[in-house]
């Protein structure tokens, strides 16, 4: 793995583990505005604290070294959570704006997946 290469990976899973982890405790606090964007969605509020779970696991996840599968499963829930948080906006004809946070933790998500080092990624299997 280049130099450039850590660096890239290094910063976006910093990121990605702030925004992941501020989000996640904003949504097990219940703030006033996560229950009201969840019931804008249309959403039951039970949802805040699977999300904030599992979002506070996922971080811890994708930073421990090793576990490579386990980190692959955190990298696709993020996917799976950012991405449905945008299509939920998008249902809903919501502003632009209300896309941005959703969109970032999504970028991060892919760009720390894909400069991932090898130590962190899940061995392929050799076929014969």
């Amino acid at each position: 793995m280049t130099k450039r290469n850590k660096i890239i990976y290094w910063v976006a899973t910093v990121w990605l583990a702030l925004g992941m982890t501020s989000t996640g405790i904003v949504q097990l606090m219940g703030m006033e505005e996560e229950i009201q964007m969840m019931e804008h969605l249309g959403y039951p509020l039970y949802f805040l604290l699977i999300i904030g779970v599992w979002k506070i696991l996922g971080v811890i996840a994708i930073l421990l070294p090793k576990l490579p599968l386990l980190k692959e499963w955190a990298y696709a829930g993020f996917v799976f959570t950012m991405s449905g948080a945008i299509v939920s906006h998008l249902a809903l004809g919501d502003a632009i704006i209300d896309l941005f946070g959703p969109s970032l933790l999504l970028t991060l998500t892919l760009i720390s997946w894909y400069f991932r080092p090898a130590s962190r990624k899940v061995p392929k299997i050799q076929t014969s």
